[in-house]
């Protein structure tokens, strides 16, 4: 099943509301590996279910996650060899542990590189909280590799963030567990290419892969850690 262009633009994906408590915003901090080393106290704020009072800001990129809403067949997309893109996090104030939250997500581009190239899905998610105060906006790039070629527009293509041809300033080191995509995925992200070894074969990998999301988290554990002392 091919894509359809002004279907796909207009896919009505549900709303989400999720109630969000200080043991979600530790799950999250867990999930991208906080509190691995059971000596640093800088980290209890985060991953101590008692004392949790800070939220790590890229949980917003989970925080009434739609699912995995391109299973759906109505979409025409090819599911299984879909991979995430591009990320961004507009924090418009800082993320609570708790409270009452409405996810919007929608289409706002598609881009269509070719037969064989694949085909590129921009999408925007809001997170407000039960009064209509915007907490955050979230942009992704969703790379649809087994789609290009459906007859529509060829941009336009956003440019991606430049990357730096200096030696790095900081390092972080930083690894993940080979688990640790199964614990992410219970955030909301069930995408079977990061638990289900035969899903991964047939979008050729050789094993389940690490969420993107989850990797971006790790990093913004690492700027934490390495500029704001986890403040």
């Amino acid at each position: 099943m091919a894509i359809d262009y002004e279907k796909l633009l207009n896919f009505p994906i549900p709303d989400v509301r999720q109630r969000l408590t200080p043991r979600d915003a530790v799950f999250y901090a867990l999930s991208i590996g906080l509190g691995q080393d059971p000596m640093d106290p800088r980290q209890l704020d985060f991953v101590d279910h008692d004392r949790a009072r800070e939220a790590i800001p890229s949980m917003a990129t989970v925080l009434c996650h739609p699912g995995f809403w391109l299973r759906d067949p109505g979409t025409g997309v090819d599911h299984v060899r879909l991979v995430h893109g591009e990320q961004s996090i507009e924090l418009h104030r800082p993320l609570p542990v708790e409270g009452e939250f409405v996810g919007r997500t929608r289409v706002t581009g598609i881009v269509d590189k070719g037969p064989g190239k694949g085909a590129l899905l921009y999408s925007e998610k809001e997170v407000r909280d039960a009064a209509g105060t915007l907490y955050a906006t979230t942009r992704a790039t969703t790379f649809l590799r087994g789609d290009g070629g459906f007859g529509g527009p060829t941009g336009p293509v956003r440019k991606p963030h430049p990357v730096p041809d200096s030696a790095p300033d900081l390092t972080v080191d930083l690894p993940t567990r080979p688990e640790q995509a199964l614990y992410y995925r219970l955030n909301g992200d069930d995408n079977p290419l990061h638990s289900d070894p035969r899903v991964a074969e047939a979008a050729g990998f050789p094993r389940p892969i690490l969420h993107g999301l989850c990797t971006l988290g790790v990093v913004t554990h690492a700027l934490l850690r390495a500029l704001a002392d986890y403040r």
